[in-house]
């Protein structure tokens, strides 16, 4: 789980990162604003389609599997300084 800040658009790589991943970026509710997959090794930007204050990776496939998609509310995230 990344926090940032403040809300802002947050953009994400793989250049070091040998697995696949997904991220799901999070506005200060909780809420889904978008989630994208990520392969391993690659300059490729993945963004916030608007600003956030979370970001959190899982394994590939991992938000799929638990049926969150865009909208769905995460809860237990740390409070926003």
């Amino acid at each position: 789980l990344f926090v940032f800040e403040r809300a802002g658009q947050q953009c994400f790589w793989m250049k070091n990162t040998l697995i696949p991943l997904s991220i799901a970026f999070l506005a200060d509710d909780g809420r889904i604003v978008n989630i994208e997959s990520m392969k391993p090794q690659t300059l490729d930007g993945h963004c916030s389609k608007e600003p956030v204050r979370y970001a959190l990776e899982m394994n590939e496939g991992w938000f799929a599997r638990k049926g969150l998609a865009a909208g769905a509310k995460v809860r237990g995230l740390p409070a926003a300084r």
